[in-house]
């Protein structure tokens, strides 16, 4: 049977686009269908004036970003394009911001836990660093402590340690909630991500990779797919009123969007794509006429507010902290990242109730933002990240030993790893598995190929 396309990719996010990136360098016929009117998904970019907005929150560590490294060289991206943020993160405690979470700064300072529970800190530390072989953030269902929540650790340790590290840690950058999700991925991040003070960010937002890689593909934005059936040794998509005919068709979309439209996937699939659940976000960007910065901290580029001091937000990031070229000369911008207990009830609420809640918060630390704010933008992400429970890395062994049919996925679900190195990494993986079954000849070749970590980047740092 004749087929359109050789490999229809349903998604132009990170992971779609790593995989027709990858499909595309192997002779194959690739189209990429993105329902939004542009590329990026999660990781898309705002331009107003001058200002660079960003509508979720992404930073890339020399280590642990093994594929996006890959992805930066072949791209051709400078140093100057992927600039060190170099400002700490902090936390707020008894009234004040105490930098060097997730640095090693923190370990000597304990970043505003006590005594007692800096301590804990260390022992917590020791003990990971010394079983860091026995997590695996390719293979989470491999890793200890697979079956239990980030909160069931932190009940081995002081209480602090929970609510001023694991919980505003977890609480923000993956909108967890520490009953819920697994602390096998959670410890192998940490592991993976090294120091924060050696982290990087995209110079022009956090939508360059995206942009770049779109820019040699055929994607047709605007495009909703509404059904993906598997039919006999291909797919067919539903678009509108058009039927789109492929020999493979790749599923780049949340879980739950994929478990919606995948008419028949097979039992070892349906299963985890419905314990794949995903925890929703909602952030308010801030236009400011001046660049605030927190007092104390050393000038943080994220304040963690954690919950047990906060309940309407999770977090603040200072953009023009990240990077000066988030905003004009002279201005500043800012995210407010809501508490995720606060937003199932915000998520259908007005723009003017969401902007009233957030920033009416933000006071507390910083006094003169009423002053210097002067325009709100809210984004609301229905599938923010995965939630990674237990269960759903229960069940990632029996799908990730699935055979290779004409229907496949790609994204940070996938992998289980809440971050653009989960999605370009499943990218990677399912463009390797959809040529395994389209042109075995070319698997070895490819394989090889996604194995390198070249980069003139990394040699530089």
């Amino acid at each position: 049977m004749s087929r359109d396309l050789d490999v229809a990719v349903v998604g132009a996010g990170i992971a779609g686009l790593t995989a027709a990136h990858e499909l595309q360098r192997a002779g194959l016929a690739v189209r990429v269908f993105e329902a939004a009117p542009q590329v990026g998904g999660r990781m898309t970019s705002v331009r107003h004036d001058d200002w660079t907005i960003d509508t979720g929150a992404e930073q890339i560590s020399p280590s642990g970003y093994r594929a996006t490294w890959e992805l930066i060289s072949r791209l051709g991206l400078t140093e100057a394009e992927v600039p060190r943020i170099g400002r700490p993160l902090a936390v707020w405690r008894n009234g004040r911001a105490h930098a060097g979470v997730a640095d090693t700064r923190g370990t000597l300072t304990g970043a505003g836990l006590s005594r007692r529970a800096h301590l804990d800190l260390l022992r917590f530390q020791t003990w990971a660093l010394r079983n860091r072989d026995h997590f695996d953030d390719d293979r989470p269902e491999r890793s200890l402590l697979a079956a239990e929540t980030v909160a069931d650790l932190g009940r081995r340790y002081h209480p602090d340690l929970h609510d001023y590290l694991l919980q505003p840690v977890a609480g923000s950058f993956f909108g967890w909630d520490t009953e819920r999700s697994a602390a096998a991925v959670m410890v192998s991040l940490l592991l993976s991500v090294g120091s924060a003070g050696t982290w990087r960010t995209y110079r022009d937002g956090m939508d360059t990779l995206a942009r770049c890689l779109a820019s040699d593909l055929d994607v047709v934005t605007g495009q909703q797919v509404h059904e993906v059936v598997a039919d006999g040794d291909g797919a067919r998509l539903q678009t509108g009123s058009d039927v789109v005919t492929a020999r493979s068709v790749l599923l780049c979309v949340p879980a739950p969007v994929a478990a919606q439209l995948h008419a028949n996937p097979p039992a070892e699939e349906a299963e985890f794509l419905a314990a794949c659940t995903f925890t929703p976000a909602l952030k308010v960007s801030c236009l400011l006429d001046e660049p605030l910065s927190v007092p104390g901290g050393d000038r943080p580029y994220v304040l963690l507010t954690p919950a047990v001091e906060e309940q309407a937000l999770s977090a603040i990031i200072l953009d023009h902290e990240k990077h000066p070229g988030r905003a004009p000369m002279g201005k500043g911008l800012l995210t407010l990242m809501a508490n995720p207990s606060t937003i199932p009830d915000l998520l259908t609420a007005s723009d003017e109730e969401v902007v009233d809640r957030l920033t009416r918060a933000v006071h507390r630390y910083l006094p003169d933002f009423d002053v210097a704010n002067r325009a709100n933008f809210v984004h609301r992400h229905r599938y923010g990240l995965p939630e990674a429970t237990p269960v759903a890395v229960h069940r990632r062994g029996r799908f990730a030993a699935r055979a290779v049919g004409p229907v496949d996925y790609a994204g940070d679900w996938v992998v289980l790893r809440p971050a653009s190195e989960g999605a370009v990494r499943a990218g990677a993986l399912a463009a390797s598995r959809t040529l395994s079954r389209l042109h075995p000849a070319i698997k070895p070749a490819l394989s090889k190929r996604l194995r390198v970590v070249p980069n003139s980047l990394e040699s530089s740092r």
